[in-house]
């Protein structure tokens, strides 16, 4: 049995492995904000993948029907989401940010929560963890109960994993960034996720 969790640590790994949106928005906060921020940040968005997984896995049929009866519009609110979140990190400062993160004690909530719901609202993920897990066998029908949560417990594990790994190579990177590397990278990142929710838009709009 410990051969599923090792699997699903694997496709957990490989679900949060592309550095895409939630990648550059955890490691531009483990640039501005510290290691914590960052990895509560992708713990947010390895919970969200962790409700796909669970959901796949047990109504993956329903769950296909559904987005593809509805994959334009999940597509499009998707990429409006992203496109506010890269306007957002854009024309951040900073400077502010931080002596902001300073006064307020609920930071990692709202890091944790606002990763969560950006990651939740990529609907289309679930296209993804079908292709996994026929490649690998999570999810099969002769599997039982404890097996299969045993196998969503690895995807979860992957994941933390992942967001571990990251955050901690780029806090070690931190201490290169002044307040002016900092905005840089905002604009950089900003810019990026709005070209990448753009892209997404208007492949949606005349796929």
């Amino acid at each position: 049995m410990l051969e599923l969790f090792y699997t699903g640590m694997i496709v957990g790994a490989l679900v949060s492995s592309p550095m895409g949106p939630i990648g550059m928005l955890c490691v531009q906060r483990t640039l501005a904000k510290g290691w914590r921020s960052g990895f509560v940040s992708g713990a947010g968005a390895a919970f969200s993948d962790l409700i796909y997984a669970t959901v796949t896995g047990l109504f993956m049929g329903l769950v296909v029907n559904f987005v593809e009866a509805h994959q334009r519009p999940l597509q499009i609110f998707g990429s409006v989401i992203i496109a506010v979140l890269g306007y957002y990190i854009f024309q951040n400062n900073p400077l502010k940010s931080l002596q902001r993160n300073q006064e307020q004690k609920q930071t990692l909530v709202q890091d944790f929560v606002t990763a969560f719901l950006l990651t939740f609202s990529n609907v289309l993920i679930v296209f993804l963890y079908i292709g996994l897990y026929a490649r690998f066998g999570l999810v099969l029908p002769e599997h039982s109960v404890r097996m299969t949560i045993l196998g969503l417990v690895g995807v979860f594990a992957g994941a933390i994993l992942w967001w571990l790994f990251i955050t901690f190579v780029v806090s070690l990177l931190r201490r290169w960034f002044n307040i002016r590397g900092l905005k840089l990278m905002n604009r950089i990142v900003g810019s990026v996720i709005i070209l990448l929710a753009v892209i997404g838009l208007i492949s949606s709009l005349i796929g």
